[in-house]
Protein backbone atom coordinates (compact mmCIF):
# COMPACT_ATOMS: atom_id res chain seq x y z
CA UNK A 1 0.00 0.00 0.00
CA UNK A 2 3.06 2.27 0.95
CA UNK A 3 4.02 1.87 -2.91
CA UNK A 4 0.87 3.21 -4.35
CA UNK A 5 0.70 5.97 -1.91
CA UNK A 6 4.38 6.83 -2.59
CA UNK A 7 3.74 6.97 -6.39
CA UNK A 8 0.48 9.04 -5.88
CA UNK A 9 2.68 11.40 -3.72
CA UNK A 10 5.11 11.30 -6.66
CA UNK A 11 3.05 12.17 -9.31
CA UNK A 12 1.04 14.90 -7.51
CA UNK A 13 4.35 16.31 -6.58
CA UNK A 14 5.75 16.43 -10.18
CA UNK A 15 2.35 18.06 -11.09
CA UNK A 16 3.01 20.48 -8.96
CA UNK A 17 6.77 21.00 -9.82
CA UNK A 18 5.86 21.17 -13.73
CA UNK A 19 3.57 24.65 -12.81
CA UNK A 20 6.06 25.84 -10.89
CA UNK A 21 8.76 25.58 -13.40
CA UNK A 22 6.86 26.59 -16.13
CA UNK A 23 7.25 22.99 -17.45
CA UNK A 24 5.30 22.64 -20.64
CA UNK A 25 7.02 18.63 -20.99
CA UNK A 26 3.55 17.26 -20.89
CA UNK A 27 1.51 15.90 -17.63
CA UNK A 28 2.99 12.39 -17.87
CA UNK A 29 6.38 13.38 -18.20
CA UNK A 30 6.04 15.62 -15.10
CA UNK A 31 4.29 12.99 -13.27
CA UNK A 32 7.32 10.40 -13.99
CA UNK A 33 9.85 13.09 -13.16
CA UNK A 34 7.94 13.81 -9.69
CA UNK A 35 8.19 9.94 -8.76
CA UNK A 36 12.19 10.52 -9.85
CA UNK A 37 11.94 14.11 -7.89
CA UNK A 38 10.39 12.24 -4.76
CA UNK A 39 13.73 9.77 -4.32
CA UNK A 40 15.61 13.11 -4.76
CA UNK A 41 14.04 15.46 -2.66
CA UNK A 42 14.76 12.66 0.09
CA UNK A 43 18.20 11.94 -0.73
CA UNK A 44 19.11 15.55 -1.20
CA UNK A 45 17.29 17.02 1.41
CA UNK A 46 18.32 14.37 3.64
CA UNK A 47 21.80 14.59 3.26
CA UNK A 48 21.43 18.42 4.99
CA UNK A 49 19.19 16.76 7.77
CA UNK A 50 15.83 17.74 6.33
CA UNK A 51 13.06 15.50 6.57
CA UNK A 52 9.23 15.46 5.53
CA UNK A 53 6.98 13.51 7.51
CA UNK A 54 3.52 13.07 7.20
CA UNK A 55 1.30 13.46 3.72
CA UNK A 56 2.07 17.33 3.28
CA UNK A 57 5.87 16.94 4.79
CA UNK A 58 6.20 14.12 1.95
CA UNK A 59 4.74 16.34 -0.79
CA UNK A 60 7.00 19.50 0.01
CA UNK A 61 9.88 17.20 -0.15
CA UNK A 62 8.90 15.35 -3.41
CA UNK A 63 7.82 18.83 -4.84
CA UNK A 64 11.34 20.30 -4.23
CA UNK A 65 13.43 17.58 -5.60
CA UNK A 66 11.22 17.40 -8.65
CA UNK A 67 12.41 21.36 -9.54
CA UNK A 68 15.61 20.15 -9.41
CA UNK A 69 14.64 16.98 -11.33
CA UNK A 70 12.98 19.04 -13.63
CA UNK A 71 15.87 21.80 -13.83
CA UNK A 72 18.46 19.13 -14.27
CA UNK A 73 16.22 17.72 -17.51
CA UNK A 74 15.98 21.35 -19.27
CA UNK A 75 19.45 21.70 -18.47
CA UNK A 76 20.33 18.02 -19.92
CA UNK A 77 18.30 18.78 -23.09
CA UNK A 78 19.16 22.24 -23.54
CA UNK A 79 16.33 24.04 -22.65
CA UNK A 80 16.54 27.80 -21.05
Amino acid sequence: MSLIIGLVIGGLAGWIAGKIMNNEGGILRNIVLGIVGGVVGNAVLGLIGIYGSGFIGSIIVSVIGSCIVIWLVNKIAGRR
